[in-house]
């Protein structure tokens, strides 16, 4: 599907929350709901939408953590090896 074409339908919102594309559907349900703001059904979905988004958001932060535990670990390491090379050399 080709993302530069924009369709806001609730149809199209709930095929994006089927396939887990969050973000597309939060922008369809917003759009969707500035549009019939009385309509409680697309209320209730752009709510339950941008709160599984925020718990992604959440879960992804959380996996990245140790990642850059470990990458800031072993920048120090490296740095540390680079200095005991240099002292090496000057031998």
């Amino acid at each position: 599907m080709n993302p530069d074409i924009d369709i806001y339908t609730e149809t199209m919102a709930k095929v994006y929350v089927q396939q887990g594309h969050w973000s597309r559907a939060v922008e369809i349900y917003r759009r969707l709901v500035q549009q019939e703001p009385q309509r409680q059904d697309l209320v209730l979905a752009l709510a339950e939408a941008e709160k599984k988004l925020e718990e992604l958001g959440s879960k992804k932060a959380a996996r990245l953590v140790p990642l850059f535990q470990q990458w800031i670990a072993l920048m120090l390491k490296y740095e540390k090896l680079k200095k005991l090379k240099q002292l090496q050399n000057r031998q």
